[in-house]
C-alpha cells in the first residue's frame, strides 16, 4: 500500500528545534513538519516567513547566519525562551544563478558570500548549539548538504565543494561530540522542488529532463527531505551519527562520468 509522502509521524512534543533558512523551501516544510509533531520551532532567517502565520508553535528569530554574533544571539534567545535546544538544522544556503561559471570567472565577492553563508554559517550556528547541547548531554545537529557534495559537474566551483565541506563538518563534529551525548549527521538531497531549483530548471531543460536523471524518474519533494530529517533526529536513529544520508531518488548510484548535473545551456540527449 502506498502511503502519502510524509505520512509517518514522529512525536517531538516538547522538543526545541531551531531551523535556519526556515522561511522557504525545505526549511519552510521542515519547520511545519516539526511543529506538527509537537516541537517548539524557531525559524531563523533574514526575512520573516509569511508561510508560518497562524502556526503558534513556530516563532521567528531574525539572524544573518554569516555573522557569528547573530548566530550566538539566535541560540541564546532560543534557550532563553524555551530553556533548551534539542535540535539544530543547518539549512540556510544560497546558489546564485551567476555562480554557475568556471572558477576563473567567479567573482571573489560571490565566492566569499557563498562561503560565509553556506559554510561559515553552518559552523557558527553549530558552535553555539553544540556548546548548549554539550551542557545538556543530549542533542542532534543536522547539516543539509547536497548530492553535489558527493559528485560534481562543470561550472559549480563553489557550491559543490562547500556542500562537500558540510558533509565533513558533520562527520568531524559527530566524532568530536559523540561521547557528550550529541549526534551530528548530514542529509544530501537530490533535485528537490524548491524556489532554488525552480530558478534553474528551465535552463537545465525543464522538469522532465531533470526528473529523468533520477532513477526514480521524478523530482523530490521538500516533505520527503523533512521526513528523513525527522527520522534522523528521532530515537529510531539513536545509533546514527557522523554520517550522511542521501535523499536523492537514487541519483548517487550514478558513476561520476554519467554527469548527472549538466549545466545550464548543455544539450541533453535523454
Amino acid at each position: 500500500m502506498n502511503r502519502p509522502r510524509g505520512s509517518v509521524s514522529y512525536d517531538n512534543t516538547g522538543r526545541v528545534v531551531l531551523v535556519t533558512g526556515g522561511a522557504s523551501g525545505i526549511g519552510q516544510v521542515l519547520c511545519q513538519s516539526f511543529a506538527k509533531s509537537g516541537a517548539h520551532v524557531v525559524c531563523v532567517d533574514i526575512v520573516e516567513p509569511t508561510a508560518h502565520e497562524g502556526i503558534e508553535q513556530i516563532v521567528y528569530c531574525r539572524a544573518d547566519v554569516s555573522v557569528e554574533a547573530e548566530c550566538e544571539q539566535a541560540v541564546a534567545w532560543t534557550v532563553e525562551q524555551y530553556g533548551a535546544l534539542d535540535v539544530l538544522v543547518n539549512n540556510a544556503a544560497i546558489q546564485p544563478r551567476e555562480s554557475y561559471v568556471p572558477l576563473d570567472q567567479l567573482p571573489g565577492e560571490l565566492w566569499q558570500q557563498m562561503v560565509d553563508i553556506n559554510f561559515s554559517g553552518y559552523s557558527f550556528m553549530a558552535k553555539y548549539a553544540l556548546r548548549q547541547m554539550k551542557q545538556q548531554a543530549q542533542g542532534v545537529v543536522v547539516n543539509v548538504a547536497s548530492g553535489q557534495g558527493h559528485r560534481t559537474a562543470r561550472q559549480v566551483p563553489a557550491y559543490g565543494p562547500i556542500k562537500a565541506a558540510n558533509i565533513m563538518q558533520a562527520r568531524q563534529w559527530g566524532l568530536e561530540y559523540a561521547r557528550d551525548g550529541v549526534r551530528v549527521v548530514s542529509v544530501s538531497p537530490g533535485a528537490i522542488e524548491t524556489p532554488l531549483l525552480r530558478a534553474t530548471l528551465d535552463d537545465q531543460g525543464g522538469d522532465a529532463v531533470v526528473a529523468n536523471r533520477h532513477p526514480l524518474g521524478r523530482i523530490g519533494q521538500p516533505a520527503e527531505v523533512a521526513q528523513a530529517i525527522l527520522w534522523l533526529v528521532s530515537e529510531d536513529a539513536s545509533f546514527v551519527t557522523a554520517t550522511d544520508l542521501e535523499v536523492d531518488g537514487g541519483l548517487g548510484a550514478f558513476a561520476s562520468f554519467a554527469d548527472p548535473y549538466p549545466m545550464p545551456g548543455d544539450q541533453d540527449d535523454a
